[in-house]
C-alpha cells in the first residue's frame, strides 16, 4: 500500500496544493494589481481634466473686467453730466470764477467744435465719429481680459458718451448741438470733464501698447 501511495503521488498532494494556491494567489495579486492601476488611470485623467476648464475660469475674469469698464464708463458719464447741468444752471451768462487766479478759472461756454474747441465747422462728422467710438469699445468688450485696459476703455466711453450726450440733445439741433466746456486754463482751450476722461483713457491706451500689453491680458515682446 505504501509503494501505491508513492507511485501515485500522494505524498507529493500537499506540494500540488501549495503550488496551486500559489498560483491563485498570484492571479489574485495580479488582479489587485491590475485594479490598482485603475484609480491611477482614473486619477490621471482626472489630472488632466482641468486644462479644459481654464475657459469656464477665463469667463468670470472677463465679465468682471466689462464690469468694471462699464462702471467706469457710468461714473465719468455722471460726474460729466451734473458738472454741465451745474454749469448751465449757476455759471451761464454770468461772469467766470477765478479758481487759481489767472491760471484757472471756470467760464461756461458751448462749443460747437471737437475736444479743446477745434473743429467748429464738423460738428456732424464728429457726432459720427463719437457713436462709432463708442460701437468699437462696445464690441471690443467681449475680449477685454485686462484690467488697464477696462480702465482705458471706460474713460473713453464714458466721455464720449457725455460730449454725444450734448450733440444730441442740445441746440441748436439733434446731432449738432453744442457742447458746454466751462474748465479755462491760462493761454489753454476751454475744455470739459468728458474731454478729459477721453484724453487720459487715450493716454493710458499709449501706455499699455507700448509696455506690450493687449486688451485680451497678453504682453507680447517686440
Amino acid at each position: 500500500m505504501a509503494e501505491a501511495e508513492r507511485i501515485i503521488g500522494t505524498p507529493d498532494t500537499p506540494d500540488a496544493a501549495r503550488a496551486e494556491r500559489e498560483r491563485r494567489g498570484d492571479g489574485t495579486a495580479s488582479g489587485e494589481r491590475s485594479g490598482a492601476g485603475g484609480p491611477e488611470t482614473d486619477a490621471g485623467s482626472a489630472a488632466s481634466a482641468p486644462s479644459g476648464g481654464t475657459g469656464t475660469a477665463g469667463e468670470p475674469r472677463g465679465r468682471r473686467r466689462i464690469a468694471v469698464l462699464f462702471a467706469v464708463a457710468v461714473f465719468a458719464y455722471a460726474l460729466d453730466l451734473v458738472s454741465k447741468m451745474i454749469v448751465v444752471a449757476k455759471l451761464e451768462h454770468h461772469e467766470p470764477i477765478e479758481i487759481i487766479g489767472d491760471w484757472l478759472r471756470f467760464e461756461a461756454i458751448r462749443n460747437a467744435g471737437a475736444a479743446f474747441g477745434f473743429g467748429e465747422a464738423f460738428t456732424v462728422i464728429f457726432t459720427v465719429i463719437a457713436a462709432v467710438v463708442i460701437v468699437v469699445i462696445a464690441r471690443l468688450a467681449r475680449k477685454l481680459y485686462s484690467l488697464p485696459w477696462a480702465i482705458a476703455l471706460g474713460l473713453l466711453l464714458g466721455g464720449a458718451l457725455g460730449n454725444l450726450t450734448d450733440r444730441i440733445f442740445r441746440a441748436p439741433g439733434v446731432f449738432e448741438g453744442a457742447v458746454v466746456d466751462f474748465i479755462a486754463p491760462k493761454h489753454f482751450a476751454v475744455f470739459n470733464l468728458a474731454d478729459s476722461a477721453i484724453v487720459c483713457g487715450g493716454v493710458l491706451i499709449v501706455l499699455l501698447s507700448f509696455r506690450g500689453l493687449d486688451p485680451d491680458g497678453t504682453v507680447h515682446k517686440d
